[in-house]
Parts: structure tokens; C-alpha cells; sequence
């Protein structure tokens, strides 16, 4: 009986030792991994479906896992509306939905449900760039909601504003690094159009604090559509933010800048927005500069305004190591960095910067969604929705398969998660959840 006792509890250390959570846009390290094993090397739209459910329009949106639970934000195309989904996480069924406002897109770029949604277990908050931001508890009562634009102004943003929400340590994160001026119409016209941080209760809504974020950065290069990141650097926990030619550091509690570096940008260029969000590494901080510009890692073992000592390496000197969308993955102790532009990627040490392998992006068309890394494995999606699974020791494709026909100007931008065991690839269509 003793015997049965103790194997029992040693399969239930396991199991859990190897399922989790995936509770925001970049999992449940902040850096794209996950300890997940087991998960499927080889699927397609019939092979290894647990099962699959019709969305009722695309989103760059990244399925959101937690307790027997997916959230989905997405749009629904025929009745041009904001939605806020939720399925059971076991068979698909549709546990609740919300029908939000009207409106879902102003540009041909993407739409208003691009921002992924953020849960803790007790509240899971949606977050859309109409500028609606909403609290729902897990069995969907709305819990709040408000309007960030109508609080503090519109976003002033050449393209459709996009970033996560963050929820960590009892807190509600949010970034705002827009122009300074306005941008065809929107932003204040009277005034300066500041950037900022906030800070809200997540049960509430409520502002705990607001700070902003000052840069030299001019026209399109002070937009951001990066995502927060919270991190332990030299012992102190702290918020990490890039965009708008800089990379800071900001206390949690009070949201007072603990450093800054920068300029990727010195020539003060006017069009180099920044999509990539930090990720953190062996006590290092990658920051992915734009438009085909190198890659910086940063130890910022300073206070205030850090010089050229704090970067441990660039890869300037290799060029083919650069992204302009995806953020980068750290998993294994190296950082993957998948290049939308030089399709490709790469493995790189995180103390040298040297290049361990770069292969081409197997499928033909754009990388933008940002890469899983998990189980030995490096998982792919392209915009037409083409997946892969690379082997993260040397590179080698272990599996392609298509999983999407985008139609139009739809494109599949949302990353691949992992939970328990099992794949969500969200495409333009359907929603699927991977497994043996």
C-alpha cells in the first residue's frame, strides 16, 4: 500500500513537473519556453487533432492557457465586432463569449483584436487597440472595464496601436510609447502626446500609478508595439520596456525609471518603429533594433543612464542574426532569434554572442509570429500559416505542415503555445488543439 502511495505521488510530481500554464502572450517564463515534454512532432489538420473549433475571424491574438481553460480574443468578421471567447481546454467546446463593440479594423495591417489577453488564475483581462480594456472572471462575469483612450488620450500611432498586457505580482501592466505629435488626426493637437507606463489593479481597473517615458526618438520611431517584461537583473526585480530608440528598466511598485540605454538609432532615423519585445537570458537583456539593424545584448549593472560598457556583444558583425517582428526565445540557456527579413533562424550563445547554427525558414512566405521553444524543440508558424518543428540542438526541420489557406489580406501572426502536453495553433480559420 506504502509502495502504490509513493508511486503515486512520484507520477503526480512529474505530471506536473511537466505541464503548465501558458497565462500570457510569452508563456509562463516571460521568454517564449516552457518545461513542457512530450509535446507532438508531427501533426496536420486531421493527424494528432484532439480537436479544432471555427473562429469567427483572424487575429495575431496568442491562445491563452490556464486551468482547463483558452481564452481567445479575436474579431467576428461577419458582424464586424470585438470578442472575448473562453473554451474548455479538454474538448473545445465554447464555454462562454463575450460580443464587445462594433468596429474591427482601420487599417489593412492587422485589427483590433491583435493584443493577446492575460490571466493569474482569478482574473483574465482583455485588452483591444480600440483602446477597450476589460476584466472577466475565469467563469466570465465581467469583473470592469474601461476605455485607456478616453482616460488618457487617443493613441497617437501611424498603424493600429498593439501590446499585451502584463499581469505579475498582483499587478495590471500596460505600455503606451506613441508619437509626441499627431498622426493622421489622432493624438492631441493642443498638446504634447506623451509615452507611458500603468500600473492597475487587476481586480479593479484602477490606475495605481502612471509614469512616462521621455525619448529623444522623432515621428514613427517613438511607436512601439512591444509588450512589457518582467525581470531579475543583478538581484532586483524590475520592469523591462524598449521602444522609441531605448531600452529601460522601471522600479514595479512605482514605476520610477531604475535605467535607460540607448541609442540602436543614433542618427535619430524617423521611421523605426519597434515590434520586438526584451528578453531576458544568463542575467542578459536582448533588444532587437529594426529594419534589418543588429541585435544588442545588455547587462545593466548601472543606475540612470548607461553607456556603451553595458552591451556584452551585438551582432553586427553577423548580419544574418536580426528580427524586426518576433521577439526572441530563450530556452536551454541560448536565445533564438528568428529573422522575419533574412528568413532565417538562429541559436546564439548568450555570453559571446556566437552563432551556434542559422537555417532558412523552411516554408516560402513571412515569419512574423514569434517562436516556441519547448521540449528540445523550436515551433514555427508563417503568415500562411505553414508550421514547423525544429530540432533546437542542430537546427534540423523534424516536421512542415500546412495548416492554414488565408484568404485576402488575413495573415497567421499569432505564436504557437504549449500546455499540458499539447499544441494551440491558432490560424486565420480555426483554432486547434495538438496532441498524441
Amino acid at each position: 500500500m506504502k509502495h502504490c502511495l509513493f508511486l503515486t505521488v512520484c507520477m503526480m510530481i512529474v505530471s506536473a513537473s511537466h505541464a503548465a500554464d501558458w497565462p500570457q502572450w510569452r508563456g509562463p517564463n516571460f521568454n517564449g519556453s516552457t518545461d513542457e515534454t512530450g509535446l507532438p512532432v508531427t501533426w496536420s489538420q486531421t493527424e494528432n487533432v484532439v480537436w479544432s473549433v471555427d473562429l469567427p475571424g483572424p487575429s495575431a491574438a496568442t491562445p491563452i492557457v490556464h486551468g482547463g481553460k483558452v481564452f481567445i480574443s479575436s474579431v467576428d468578421a461577419a458582424a464586424d465586432s470585438l470578442l472575448a471567447m473562453c473554451f474548455d481546454r479538454a474538448d473545445g467546446k465554447l464555454l462562454w463569449r463575450h460580443d464587445l463593440t462594433k468596429g474591427t479594423r482601420r487599417d489593412d495591417r492587422s485589427n483590433y483584436a491583435a493584443p493577446s489577453p492575460v490571466t493569474d488564475g482569478k482574473v483574465v483581462v482583455f485588452f483591444y487597440s480600440t483602446g477597450l480594456l476589460l476584466g472577466f472572471d475565469m467563469e466570465g462575469n465581467r469583473l470592469w472595464s474601461r476605455n485607456i483612450q478616453e482616460d488618457y488620450g487617443t493613441f497617437a500611432f501611424l498603424w493600429t496601436f498593439s501590446s499585451s498586457p502584463v499581469l505579475h505580482g498582483g499587478k495590471l501592466y500596460l505600455q503606451v510609447l506613441q508619437r509626441d505629435v499627431p498622426v493622421q488626426g489622432r493624438g492631441f493637437a493642443d498638446k504634447e502626446n506623451r509615452s507611458y507606463l500603468l500600473a492597475m489593479d487587476p481586480m479593479t481597473g484602477k490606475t495605481l500609478w502612471q509614469t512616462l517615458r521621455p525619448t529623444a526618438a522623432v515621428a514613427e520611431s517613438r511607436e512601439a508595439f512591444s509588450t512589457p517584461v518582467p525581470a531579475v537583473l543583478n538581484g532586483r526585480e524590475q520592469l523591462l520596456v524598449v521602444g522609441a530608440d531605448l531600452l529601460t528598466g522601471h522600479d514595479l511598485a512605482t514605476g520610477a525609471e531604475l535605467w535607460r540605454w540607448g541609442t540602436w538609432n543614433p542618427q535619430r532615423t524617423g521611421h523605426w518603429r519597434l515590434v520586438p519585445s526584451p528578453v531576458v537570458g544568463a542575467g542578459l537583456v536582448l533588444a532587437c533594433a529594426p529594419k534589418n539593424a543588429p541585435v544588442f545584448a545588455i547587462r545593466p549593472n548601472g543606475a540612470g543612464l548607461l553607456d556603451d560598457t553595458a552591451v556584452v556583444w551585438t551582432t553586427a558583425d553577423a548580419k544574418e542574426v536580426t528580427s524586426d517582428v518576433p521577439t526572441p526565445a530563450f530556452y536551454d540557456g541560448d536565445f533564438f532569434v528568428l529573422s522575419d527579413l533574412r528568413k532565417n533562424l538562429s541559436r546564439i550563445d548568450p555570453q559571446t554572442g556566437k552563432v551556434k547554427w542559422t537555417i532558412p525558414t523552411p516554408g516560402r512566405a513571412k515569419y512574423e509570429a514569434s517562436p516556441l521553444a519547448a521540449d528540445g524543440k523550436i515551433y514555427l508558424i508563417n503568415h500562411d500559416g505553414h508550421a514547423d518543428v525544429i530540432n533546437a540542438a542542430d537546427g534540423k526541420v523534424l516536421h512542415s505542415v500546412q495548416m492554414d489557406e488565408p484568404k485576402g489580406r488575413n495573415m497567421v501572426r499569432a505564436s504557437i503555445v504549449a500546455s499540458e502536453g499539447r499544441l494551440f495553433i491558432r490560424t486565420t480559420q480555426k483554432l486547434f488543439c495538438i496532441g498524441k
